[in-house]
């Protein structure tokens, strides 16, 4: 069943969504969006984090139910998950680039995010507003990537493709290169404190 609007009462409190991609979550994409919502935390907000490769998400198998009703009949995690989304204001999505493009865990949620395309392009059926009673949410990526220059244009197309389905623009992005090994991201000179910076923006930023 499609997740109803917000109640009144929860109008006005932003909730921002931490959609940890990396299969090792805590890795250097996790800690810039531990950071990112501490930013997000400290400027009012409620914050929610999601290790995406811990869900259970079968990928999608292109069976073309969702054309009925724009809803996925493959049952598992995805649901829970996509009703997490659509109630947030805020979309912060962090992964490594994995050939260029997201690991495959998060992909999957991506590939079976096809139902909202459905709702929206074919069925042309609105979302209800986010939990602060926006009509169009932010979207945020949080990238990193091992060679030194990183190359992030395929990742961005396919990370703004995901958030369009959920009424979401790519409102920010935060990339940074050279970061292959675990905690890494520790010793980049500004990479944290950035991450921390744009948290607060995303929420205190008129929309």
């Amino acid at each position: 069943m499609r997740p109803e609007a917000a109640p009144a009462r929860d109008r006005g409190a932003r909730v921002v969504l931490g959609l940890a991609g990396s299969p090792r979550p805590h890795g250097n994409s996790g800690r810039l969006l531990e950071r990112f919502l501490s930013g997000a935390a400290s400027a009012g907000a409620e914050v929610e984090w999601v290790a995406v490769a811990e869900c259970r998400i079968a990928g999608c198998r292109a069976c073309d139910e969702c054309q009925r009703a724009g809803e996925c009949v493959v049952t598992d995690d995805f649901q829970t998950l996509e009703t997490r989304i659509v109630r947030a204001d805020v979309i912060a999505l962090a992964a490594p680039l994995f050939f260029w493009n997201l690991p495959a865990q998060v992909k999957a949620l991506v590939d079976r995010s096809q139902c909202q395309w459905v709702r929206k392009c074919v069925l042309r059926r609105e979302l209800p507003p986010s939990a602060g009673g926006h009509s169009r949410r932010r979207g945020v990526f949080l990238g990193t990537g091992g060679q030194p220059e990183a190359d992030f244009g395929g990742v961005l197309q396919t990370v703004r493709s995901f958030f369009a389905v959920y009424e979401a623009d790519l409102w920010a992005n935060a990339c940074y290169s050279g970061l292959d090994s675990a905690g890494e991201i520790e010793h980049h000179p500004t990479a944290l404190e950035e991450a921390v910076r744009l948290g607060r923006r995303a929420v205190e930023e008129p929309w």
